[in-house]
């Protein structure tokens, strides 16, 4: 499959380019790019009928473009769900189990058997909470001195 989408790719890149040129080879209104690049040379080569010669490959080439385009994009969809689960996207990779750097309770040791990466992890006691400071009174104006 993986040479047929290469065949198909390197065709698809010749009716680029040929389509690019048959574009730019058609004789302008203006003048412009179309005289530059051998407008005027068609008409000798072509005939009168120059205009509907090159309309016509013009159609033909961009036909042909969407069309290959069209099966490019069948053929790697193609590809994609029949090459199994080596090429499905992201890769699954496994996180291992996590381990603790805090050290451990008084006194507890893992007894024999045990998975100390599958044992829960030591819990840090909570935060005291933050002292709330009861505003002070604020000073009162001082008293007038009696006389």
């Amino acid at each position: 499959m993986s040479i047929l989408i290469w065949i198909l790719t390197f065709v698809l890149l010749l009716v680029s380019v040929f389509l690019i040129l048959v574009v730019l080879a058609q004789k302008s209104k203006d003048g412009g790019m179309g005289a530059a690049l051998g407008g005027g040379m068609t008409e000798s080569a072509f005939g009168a009928e120059t205009g509907n010669v090159l309309f016509s490959a013009t159609r033909n080439a961009t036909i042909a473009f969407f069309i290959l385009a069209f099966g490019l994009y069948l053929c790697h969809i193609y590809q994609r769900k029949h090459t199994g689960s080596a090429g499905d996207g992201l890769p699954n990779i496994p996180v291992p189990a996590a381990v603790s750097s805090l050290p451990a309770e008084k006194g507890a040791t893992p007894t024999a058997g045990t998975n100390t990466a599958a044992a829960p992890l030591v819990s840090l006691p909570a935060a005291p909470a933050p002292a709330t400071a009861t505003p002070a009174a604020a000073p009162s104006a001082p008293e007038p001195k009696k006389q």
